[in-house]
Order: C-alpha cells, then structure tokens, then sequence
C-alpha cells in the first residue's frame, strides 16, 4: 500500500496511490475525497459466518457490518481518507508480528494483510469494551494503518511482569500477549476510584495506548460512547 500521511493540519489525512490491479482495505466511511481510477466496494466485516456473522458481529461490537475495498482495476487514482476520531496514525508492520485491535481502531490496510474476527470470551466481551465479543486479529504480511483517540505510545513488556491497562485507552498490542479483563480492585473500589474496566497483559510484546479515551469523554458529556 503506497500511502502518505499528512499531518500538517490538526487533523491527520492519508492518501492511498494505487496503480493498474491494485487494491487496499479502509474503514467503511472514511473516503474524504478521491481521484482518478478508483472504486469503492463494500465487503462484509466479517471472515466466517457471510451475511449472519457480519450481523452478530455488528450487534455486538458496535462497528460497521461492511469494510470497504478499494481499487483501480483500469489506470491508476488516489483516495485520501481520515480517521473518526481527531489523533495520531499508527502504523503496524504485519508479518513477523501480528496483531489484535481495539474495536473502532482499524483505519486501513494493504490487501495482503488478512484478518479473523477472533471470538472472545463471554467476561471478555460482557467487561471489555474490545470488540465486544470479537477484537480484529491479523494474519498475512503488509502495513496496516489504525486510527488513535489522542497521542500514540508504545509500551513493551518483557515478560518479567504483567502490567495493567486502561481498556479505553488500548488501542493494539501483539497477538502473542495474553490479557484479562476485569474491574480495577473491585465493583466499590472502582466505583470509588472511577477506573473502571482494566486488562491486564502478560508475556513479551508491544501494547499501543491512546491519550485520549471515547468512553471518558462520553461520560463527561453526558451521551453514550459510539
């Protein structure tokens, strides 16, 4: 995926270049505007189930039933996108390490990357806000692009201990970690303290954070988080 990132306004822009049979992944919406030989093709979220499993998945992860394919099957064109939310781009080289993303994270990727919607379990899904029951787990090899709520940081751990996170401000991490998701000391000691759902990682790898949480900022405005 041949791409820029334009960064010099206070909101971030990509611009995807694609030549002759070239195609990329973006997330459902997000086409600012394009030019030349480029077309848009929605596919369904979902990689087992057809169209029922991209209806469970939607229901319950809250995200979009459809990504969309982009390509320029006659020439060549541009389509710049940006992301939902205002904040950084991260970008993730996939191959040797794979990854998991935060529902609401994905931005774009090359079409050499694959994906599996990979089920979690139900205190997973029921306490984390991660994709409800489903969080995007890559396979294949390529760059993909994720869109973050804020400023961008990246945390390794080196297995000597775990370390605890939280879940609003997660945005991706190696798939080789483990992770658990539960309340911060308890229902009354989060309630006390208002941090509310955490995970908590172990093993070796990079966890990537967000500054800014969707859910905190919700709050605080009064209105549910999208």
């Amino acid at each position: 995926m041949n791409y820029t990132i334009d960064r010099s306004g206070v909101a971030p822009l990509v611009e995807i270049s694609l030549g002759s049979g070239e195609t990329a992944l973006i997330q459902a919406g997000s086409m600012v505007y394009r030019c030349g030989d480029v077309e848009l093709n929605a596919r369904l979220n979902t990689n087992k189930g057809g169209i029922v499993g991209a209806i469970a998945k939607s229901a319950t992860s809250g995200e979009s039933m459809f990504i969309t394919e982009i390509s320029s099957p006659r020439g060549s064109g541009t389509i710049t996108i940006a992301p939902c939310v205002m904040g950084e781009i991260l970008e993730l080289e996939v191959g040797q390490r794979q990854y998991r993303l935060n529902d609401g994270s994905f931005l774009a990727m090359d079409s050499s990357v694959t994906y599996n919607m990979k089920r979690q379990s139900v205190g997973r899904a029921v306490f984390g806000g991660q994709g409800g029951f489903f969080v995007m787990e890559t396979t294949g090899q390529g760059t993909l692009l994720a869109s973050c709520f804020g400023a961008i940081k990246k945390i390794t751990l080196d297995g000597s201990a775990p370390m605890t996170f939280d879940n609003g401000h997660v945005v991706a991490w190696d798939a080789s970690l483990d992770y658990k998701v539960g309340l911060q000391g308890g229902v009354l000691s989060s309630i006390k303290t208002g941090e509310g759902i955490v995970n908590t990682f172990t093993g070796s790898g990079d966890i990537y954070v967000q500054t800014l949480s969707l859910a905190r900022m919700a709050a605080m405005m009064g209105v549910g988080a999208a």
